[in-house]
């Protein structure tokens, strides 16, 4: 409806990663899992009733989503134009941490929306996505019982970390810019392993930063699974993110995680967060391909990771389980 053009974000960034991954002929329609909207009793999982209702309420979504306009339009069409495809990228987290566990590794080309919790919105994040995908697992999905966020968005993820505050089966680590939003100094509290950056922090010290942390978190705590929250704000030039990092250096930090996961045997879903350029999308799609070129996304690797007993169990459990969201 042109009010894309209102907002910094790129809401054409997720078709473009699917379309550069095919004209590279890494992936092809019947290779992709259809995100399914998550539906109201697949969001009550976390959210309240009441925020879910407030989300009727076109200026609350103006709000959360930064763009003014969106006040004057009438519900129905926000909900249309808006928190539906925002459901569908929730939805797809849901699924995707699912299909992680089963075969080793998952990416959702979307979700991420890591300033949203059970009761508040904010940040451009309506849905929990994060927070939904680890309660699912926890509550369908045998021998699933511990998780780790990493979140190497360029934004503090205080959505998920006031979900989890006090819950000891989710250990958090968030590296961030220190100076930009939220700055949410009670989220933080929530966090085990918190790496603050200054502003325009680049290749080597961030890389550095990342690789250490994230082993030291691995060595911590052995999880179950991994919450890869991806974001691409930390490009140099984002006009949100404050930080100095190059293309290449968004490639060798998803290759990083990965490795990390791997060495451990432990699955990984990677969402794909924040990034306000156009370019961020090549980016996303550049380090899928490396992925693969590495060999650390593959078939072969999906069946081969679970070997924990735990995965086990799920792998020979129907894909199909997938189009049943909702707990019962």
């Amino acid at each position: 409806m042109g009010l894309e053009k209102l907002h910094p974000f790129d809401a054409g960034k997720w078709g473009k990663v699917i379309n550069f991954l095919k004209e590279e002929k890494l992936i092809a329609d019947d290779l992709i899992v259809q995100a399914r909207e998550a539906t109201e009793e697949d969001l009550l999982v976390v959210h309240t009733r009441r925020y879910l209702n407030k989300l009727k309420w076109s200026f609350v979504v103006a709000t959360i989503t930064e763009i003014p306009p969106v006040l004057f339009l009438p519900n129905f069409l926000v909900q249309r134009k808006v928190l539906k495809p925002l459901r569908t990228q929730t939805g797809g987290t849901i699924m995707a941490g699912k299909l992680a566990v089963d075969r080793g590794w998952a990416i959702n080309v979307g979700g991420g929306f890591h300033h949203c919790s059970s009761d508040k919105g904010g940040g451009f994040c309506a849905y929990a996505d994060i927070t939904l995908a680890i309660k699912f697992l926890f509550e369908r999905v045998e021998g699933v019982s511990k998780a780790t966020i990493i979140d190497l968005d360029a934004h503090q993820g205080n959505g998920h970390e006031r979900d989890f505050m006090d819950d000891h089966r989710v250990y958090i680590m968030d590296v961030y810019n220190r100076y930009i939003y939220p700055g949410d100094g009670f989220a933080k509290r929530a966090i085990k392993r918190k790496v603050e950056l200054d502003w325009g922090t680049e290749d080597t010290e961030y890389l550095q930063k990342v690789q250490t942390h994230v082993e030291g978190a691995l060595n911590e705590l052995r999880p179950d699974i991994i919450i890869y929250n991806a974001g691409t704000d930390i490009l140099d030039g984002d006009p949100l993110g404050g930080l100095a990092i190059s293309p290449q250096g968004i490639v060798k930090r998803d290759e990083a995680v990965f490795r990390a996961a791997r060495s451990h045997r432990i699955p990984i879903l990677m969402v794909t967060s924040g990034g306000y350029q156009k370019r961020t999308a090549r980016i996303i799609a550049d380090s899928i391909l490396n992925l693969h070129n590495l060999g650390l996304i593959d078939k072969e690797l999906a069946t081969s990771e679970a070997k924990n007993p735990k995965v086990e169990l799920m792998i020979r459990e129907s894909i199909l389980d997938l189009t049943n969201l909702s707990l019962q």
